[in-house]
């Protein structure tokens, strides 16, 4: 059908135009999907066998739905993504404020018209891009702000009187006609502005004022909210949530390599970022890690959750860290380093609520654990467990001989006295140079990982730095400067009581 030819209600009916409800619409093009074994929501990552299925099975039986779960978990990109389930083009009454059906018109507009013209009525396409109604719930919602009240200054300039259909104003539901209308956060909507939505979601039509209307609206209601909305700051009532077919829960990414996978797809960096920036694997892993130990602490708040936000604004902010390393020191190239990860506490501290004990510790003290957290659990996917090698575990019952741990020469240096500063503004030579100096962390590096680059060699290394003294094996301090100093964790525990532990602020081990 071309669709610039037909510009009146008699060309469209001639055309043989059967006009569909959005939901058989929706359901018509799902149909179609899954018969080809395409999925309608590509770029919504990890709900293919969870939360996908469950909404596939709403929209074959034409629901409205309600989406329910803890902050960035991805439910208004859901609900984003079903605008493309719609057909491409829709006939409506032109100049219509409502997206009248011009074979079922609602609006007095579109009825008076088509009474006075007939076939002659002239026929406008609303593309489905323009079909997608949002309002995000907040207490100062009204019912006019929804569905729409009386317009005095409407009513005055056309010498209407207020009893006359053409004085309303029409509120953002009904301009939705015919589409998608999301209403996000769900239970911020006072409970008498939610009671408005009753007759629509029911009966498909409105009231607006004492009008005698009858407007049997064409919608499909997509609704969002989350869990801690319903003891905080308000409810969805029993009445409304009773009439939304379809309640779906989300979930967080069920593992660290699909977390990353959302992070690189949602994560904004810049061409010429991405030009002089190298990220290695190891670094997009511990910041996912961060976030999977943040939303296991007991002093992150559970309730509120930890959003994928997180993992996307660290990437973000581990990346200008590094590049502003190089622009420091007039690098064309530079890579990521394990001491950057201090770039990043921003991203942590501005994205997680923190229960009593996680206020009594300090949102950056917290922000320091959640780290050393996610490197001591990622450590181990690289290199052996440091504990393996304690006490009895040093013997290997297979052997005769007791198995050597490849640390002990790097605690060795460290426990003779040495210490190391790995800092965050170090150019590549110092920072290269700073670390050959430990003896036996190079070979310890290399014995796993005999085909890494100079580059790749020295990120692995200072990763065991800061794996070993999550292991309390060696310490680590914080630098004010920016960066991290090592040394003998013997040395480190007696400095500190000599001081009756004056700086423990300064020390996140």
């Amino acid at each position: 059908m071309n669709y610039k030819e037909i510009v009146t209600f008699g060309q469209l009916k001639a055309a043989g135009y059967q006009p569909k409800s959005v939901k058989e619409e929706i359901r018509k093009n799902l149909v179609q999907l899954i018969k080809e074994k395409k999925s309608p929501f590509r770029s919504v990552l990890g709900y293919e066998d969870t939360v996908i299925p469950d909404v596939e099975r709403a929209l074959l039986s034409r629901h409205n739905i309600l989406f329910l779960g803890l902050r960035g978990q991805a439910k208004t990109r859901m609900a984003r993504e079903m605008v493309h389930l719609m057909d491409e083009w829709i006939p409506i009454v032109a100049g219509s404020e409502i997206n009248d059906d011009p074979f079922a018109p609602i609006s007095l507009y579109s009825r008076e018209l088509l009474e006075q013209k007939g076939d002659d009525t002239p026929i406008s396409w609303l593309h489905r891009s323009e079909r997608y109604g949002e309002k995000l719930a907040t207490p100062d919602v009204s019912v006019a702000d929804l569905v729409g009240d009386i317009d005095p200054i409407k009513a005055a300039n056309m010498r209407l009187s207020f009893a006359d259909e053409k004085a309303l104003h029409y509120g953002i539901i009904p301009r939705s006609n015919r589409g998608i209308f999301v209403i996000n956060e769900l239970p911020d909507l006072q409970a008498r502005i939610q009671v408005s939505l009753f007759n629509i979601l029911q009966e498909g039509d409105i009231q607006i004022r004492g009008f005698k209307l009858r407007m049997p609206l064409d919608l499909m209601f997509i609704f969002t909210a989350n869990p801690e909305d319903y003891t905080n700051r308000g409810s969805i009532v029993t009445p409304l949530k009773d009439r939304i077919e379809s309640q779906i829960i989300t979930h967080y990414p069920k593992s660290v390599e699909l977390s990353q996978a959302i992070t690189e797809q949602e994560a904004e960096v810049l061409p010429e970022q991405e030009l002089m920036v190298e990220m290695p694997d190891l670094c997009k892993m511990l910041i996912e890690q961060v976030a999977m130990e943040a939303r296991k602490s007991e002093y992150v708040d559970q309730k509120s959750g930890v959003s994928a936000r997180l993992t996307i604004s660290a990437y973000e902010n581990l990346v200008s860290t590094a590049e502003r390393r190089a622009l420091r020191h007039g690098s064309a190239k530079t890579m990521v380093r394990i001491c950057d990860l201090i770039g990043i506490i921003p991203s942590i501290t501005g994205k997680i609520e923190l229960v009593y004990e996680g206020e009594q510790e300090g949102p950056l003290n917290v922000a320091h654990r959640l780290m050393g957290q996610a490197i001591r659990t990622t450590f181990l996917k690289y290199f052996p467990d440091p504990q393996s090698f304690k006490g009895k575990a040093g013997r290997d019952p297979k052997q005769a001989k007791p198995k050597v741990s490849p640390y002990q020469s790097i605690i060795d240096w460290f426990g003779s006295g040495h210490e190391l500063m790995t800092l965050q503004d170090d150019d590549d030579t110092a920072y290269h140079n700073s670390l050959y100096q430990v003896d036996g962390l190079y070979s310890a590096v290399k014995q796993f990982y005999p085909n890494a680059d100079n580059d790749q060699a020295a990120l692995l290394m200072e990763f065991m730095l800061h794996g070993l003294s999550e292991f309390s094996l060696i310490s680590k301090k914080g630098l004010e400067s920016g960066g991290y100093s090592f040394g003998d964790i013997l040395g480190s525990m007696f400095n500190m009581s000599a001081m009756g532990d004056d700086d423990d602020d300064d020390d996140f081990n």
